[in-house]
């Protein structure tokens, strides 16, 4: 089922029957306006903290305590609301996470995406 959960910048183009399109950013995206986005949900409470954000600063070299210190706090009692909505929406529909960050792969919306697989 992962083939339901995707992710990728939120400033590309949309596409057809993509799912759900969410936001998992804690900031705004720069230059973005937000009738522009498509967006179904902006879930800015699963997103890593400020000071995880801040630490990791998307230093690719830095991503896997990064992946670590997130999971962690997806845990914590102030993620748990909006990682239950976040789990629900992928129960009943595809899902597509939406991120600026440019390197995708090595970011917030990348490490949810394998989480939420896993705990299908």
């Amino acid at each position: 089922m992962a083939e339901q959960i995707t992710y990728r910048r939120v400033y590309e183009e949309t596409a057809p029957k993509e799912g759900k399109r969410v936001l998992v950013d804690r900031v705004w995206p720069r230059g973005m306006r937000k009738e522009d986005a498509h967006l179904d949900q902006w879930l800015r409470d699963v997103a890593p903290s400020s000071e995880l954000r801040k630490w990791y600063s998307h230093d690719p070299s830095r991503f896997t305590e990064f992946r670590r210190r997130y999971l962690a706090e997806l845990r914590d009692a102030g993620h748990r609301e909006a990682v239950e909505h976040l789990r629900d929406l992928a129960a009943h529909d595809k899902l597509m996470l939406l991120t600026a960050t440019k390197d995708v792969d090595h970011s917030q919306a990348a490490v949810l995406a394998e989480w939420l697989a896993k705990k299908r």
